[in-house]
Formats: structure tokens, C-alpha cells, sequence
């Protein structure tokens, strides 16, 4: 299998062209090294099996794929608010030209979409079915609303033109080779305990998130796109439903760190969601998948990065 990963240098891309690479693909990586590094896929410089392209995803490529995972894009506010056009460049014409190559090859293509497209949610847990409540000029719509209209494009694509396509909807993931100045919670906490700073929450840290381990989060992304069905099209929510609070995730971190961790509160960001916590029936049913990986055992593994990261060994 020829596969292309874009953002295949990024945080889940690298771990999943580890994956793929593992599983006896050929693999392409293509980045424009915007969020991605050429660190995280140093390891594979001598693979006969691997190819690096630096490339950015709102220009067109010809390239011949039997795969194509579609991650190529900012995933964290403090990256995809830089610039919110290319922002929404990169999600809308991105997807157009990888949808392009995929009619053209009769390849099929992943989507990585977003629990953003639910914005802050109404209804709880979040189901597929749930349209979301989003606020379309917000701070956050370059995202929210790119994704939005990527999955739009998808399934245009899919019923307009026959493309086999497969959506997963990602929820707050972490573990090794995100970024130290990443900007998510989970990377920033971790960053800033390290360093013996106070740790930033904003709000009053009551506001909820459920954190899966990027290992399991690339088993249920292979397993949706390994998916057969009349059904293989539908957006699928990929996440662990263990819901707990920023406060909460104070004191784990705080605990596999072994002291007290310290705490300064800023103000709440505009429309950051105040409660976020996936389905994932359909999932289970479908791809017979969940996490495994308990949140001390996966913030370990994280921790451990960072401290090598961080010159802290």
C-alpha cells in the first residue's frame, strides 16, 4: 500500500507514519513545517520505504496514492489564530486538492476533522448526529469553520463523484512530540510544571476536557480508514470519555511529577467550549475500538518527553 500522510511531520502525523510504516506501507509525509518538524520523522531518514515532501497543501500535487490521510493543518489556537486565513485556506482548498488527487487515482482519503465542529456544545456527550453550536465570526471559526466545511467537501465529493471517503472527529489528544510551545492545555501544563512556573488556567479551571493518548487515537484512525461498509462514510468521534476538569488535570500531572503544583487563573478565552466529552458508541461498534490507555500511564510517557525534551534528565 502507497500511503500519503499529510502533515505527516505534525504531533499525529509522525506517530501515524510510524504506524503505517510498522504495518508495511509505503510511506509519503508531506509537510510545509508550519506546526511540523523534521525532528519528529528523523528516524525514518534511511527507510527505502519512506519519502519527506515539503510541501503546503493549498497548492496542488500529483502524486499516485492508494491512501491519503488528510491531517495537514493547525490544530491549536495559538498556531491556527496566527494566521486565520491560510487557517481556513489550508482546511477548505487543502481538502479540495486532496480530494481532487483521490478522484483522479481512485485512492481512498481520511478526513482528520475536529470535536470543534460541535463548538461549545448544547447537547452532552457529543454524538455524530448533534449539527453543533458554533459561532461562525468567533476567534476560533477559522478552525471550527474549516473543518466544518471540509466535511462538507467530503461528502460533496462522496456522493457527487463516488470518492471513498472516511471522517473522524478528534477530541483532545496528547503524548509524545507535541510541541513545547504547542499552546494546548495538556503540552502547557506539562511544559510549565517542568520549568517550576505556576500553570495558567484560565476561567476558574471548572471547564471539562477528556484526553486520550495518541497511541489509541492512531489505532481508531487506522481502524476507520481499514473500515468497509455502506456506512464507512460517516463522520466517526475518535476520544476517550473519561471527563475531568483543568483542575483535576492539575492534580495528575501533579502527581506523576511527585509535588504540589501551583496555579495562576487568567481570563476565559472567547468561546472556549465549557464542556467537551465524546460518544463514542459508534466507534465502539463499528471499528471495535476505545481507549486503553489510562490518563497517569499516558501522562508519564508524555512527561518523560518533555523532561528529554527540556534538557531535564
Amino acid at each position: 500500500m502507497r500511503t500519503l500522510v499529510t502533515g505527516g511531520a505534525g504531533f499525529l502525523g509522525s506517530h501515524l507514519v510510524d504506524r503505517l510504516l510498522k504495518d508495511g506501507h509505503e510511506v509519503i509525509a508531506l509537510d510545509n513545517l508550519f506546526t511540523g518538524s523534521k525532528a519528529n520523522i528523523a528516524h525514518h531518514h534511511e527507510n527505502p520505504y519512506f519519502e519527506f515532501i515539503r510541501h503546503d497543501v493549498v497548492q496542488p500535487i500529483l502524486l499516485e496514492v492508494d491512501w491519503i490521510f488528510n491531517l495537514a493543518c493547525p490544530a491549536s489556537p495559538i498556531h491556527y489564530q496566527f494566521n486565520p486565513v491560510k487557517t481556513v485556506k489550508t482546511s477548505v482548498m487543502g481538502v479540495l486538492n486532496m480530494l481532487g488527487m483521490a478522484k483522479r487515482v481512485k485512492c481512498r482519503i481520511l478526513q482528520a476533522s475536529t470535536s470543534e465542529v460541535y463548538g461549545d456544545p448544547l447537547d452532552h456527550p457529543q454524538k455524530e448526529t448533534y449539527w453543533g453550536n458554533v459561532n461562525t465570526i468567533g476567534p476560533r471559526s477559522c478552525y471550527d469553520e474549516g473543518k466544518r466545511v471540509a466535511e462538507t467537501l467530503m461528502m460533496d465529493y462522496h456522493r457527487q463523484s463516488a470518492v471513498d471517503i472516511r471522517i473522524i472527529r478528534i477530541f483532545n489528544t496528547y503524548g509524545p512530540r507535541m510541541a513545547v510551545g504547542d499552546g494546548r492545555v495538556a503540552s502547557n501544563f506539562i511544559v510549565q510544571a517542568l520549568k517550576d512556573e505556576k500553570l495558567t488556567v484560565y476561567g476558574d479551571g471548572s471547564q471539562t476536557r477528556c484526553f486520550c493518548y495518541v497511541d489509541d487515537l492512531i489505532n481508531g484512525m487506522v481502524a476507520a480508514m481499514e473500515h468497509e461498509g455502506e456506512d464507512a462514510h460517516e463522520p466517526i468521534n475518535l476520544g476517550n470519555i473519561q471527563e475531568i476538569s483543568m483542575n483535576q488535570l492539575v492534580e495528575e500531572i501533579g502527581s506523576v511529577i511527585g509535588r504540589k503544583l501551583h496555579i495562576e487563573h487568567k481570563p476565559l478565552p472567547g468561546d472556549d467550549p465549557v464542556r467537551r466529552r465524546p460518544d463514542i458508541s459508534r466507534a465502539k461498534e463499528r471499528l471495535n475500538w476505545q481507549p486503553r490507555t489510562p490518563l497517569n500511564e499516558g501522562l508519564t510517557h508524555t512527561i518523560t518527553y518533555f523532561k528529554e525534551r527540556l534538557g531535564l534528565d
